[in-house]
């Protein structure tokens, strides 16, 4: 793929300490927890975290044998691996979400949390994602929602020029995108999947709401509030659970990773610092716990 889409990397940035740890921010992060412990199954075997950062959401994933964390970032992963270990439950990978390292078929479950919003061509990252998935593999997907209630009401009193009704995705922001719900609908159906449930979430994400109301009693009533993603979706996050339709075959047995660029597999894994594709001969380094798949080595 020659004329990939450009990639938001969080090379070096301290998101996960600026954003979450000292962002005030534990109000979106408990009912992310609400929404993905609702949508996520139980118990499973291998899960891919799509734009996991430092592995904030990673351990919500308990139920699942092994997990992928995967990242454009190669800091967000090292921060990730000093929080979760070296664990053999968790395998760290750098990549563009534009062009996946892994076989075909390959993984029972992905999650992507605050992730899509950065994706300049949303369809075809979906694309990616399905590719990886077995049939029957759940997916669960999060996204900022251009049609929340905050953009609508300034819509209608003209403080804003865009419409949020429109389906075209709007950037506020470089590679920062919202997202109206049908269309996003429209492209996990065209991508194969069929969207199971949908929850709305962050409905009181409002700074003097967090200064009035005490922050437990913010999360029970968003954690009701949630329901109401199935007949409308005003909130500025959106939690959709989607399930694979029909498809190709799982991964066969053993196969993990293909060569991101020519799509060969499997990559020749004989030495320690590298894995080579034997197709197009390109070299992926393995350095510090992590795969790098973002450029072939020297």
């Amino acid at each position: 793929m020659t004329d990939r889409p450009p990639v938001c990397d969080y090379e070096g940035s301290d998101y996960q300490t600026a954003f979450w740890d000292a962002g005030d921010r534990q109000y979106e992060d408990r009912v992310e927890e609400i929404a993905l412990r609702r949508l996520l199954p139980a118990a499973g075997g291998l899960l891919l975290e799509l734009g996991a950062g430092a592995g904030r959401n990673t351990p919500r994933y308990g139920g699942f044998e092994r997990i992928v964390l995967l990242d454009y970032s190669r800091t967000q992963l090292q921060q990730a691996r000093q929080r979760l270990g070296d664990s053999a439950r968790y395998l760290y990978v750098a990549a563009d979400i534009y062009r996946l390292p892994f076989v075909p078929g390959l993984f029972d479950a992905a999650t992507m949390i605050r992730t899509l919003h950065h994706m300049a061509n949303a369809p075809l990252a979906l694309q990616q994602v399905r590719q990886t998935l077995k049939p029957g593999a759940v997916f669960i997907l999060e996204f900022a929602n251009k049609q929340n209630l905050k953009a609508i009401l300034r819509y209608a009193f003209r403080r804003q020029s865009w419409n949020p009704f429109s389906l075209e995705p709007i950037e506020f922001a470089a590679l920062n995108f919202d997202f109206h719900p049908r269309a996003v609908r429209a492209w996990l159906a065209e991508c194969g999947f069929e969207v199971q449930q949908t929850l709305t979430v962050s409905h009181f994400r409002m700074a003097l709401l967090k200064r009035l109301l005490p922050l437990g009693l913010l999360v029970r009533m968003d954690s009701l509030a949630q329901w109401s993603g199935r007949w409308w979706q005003l909130t500025p996050s959106v939690f959709v659970r989607a399930q694979v339709k029909g498809g190709a075959a799982p991964a066969p047995e053993g196969q993990f990773f293909r060569c991101p660029e020519c799509g060969h597999f499997p990559l020749n894994n004989e030495e320690v610092d590298h894995l080579r594709c034997s197709s197009c001969d390109r070299r992926w380094r393995i350095r510090d716990g992590i795969y790098d798949f973002r450029e072939a080595a020297e």
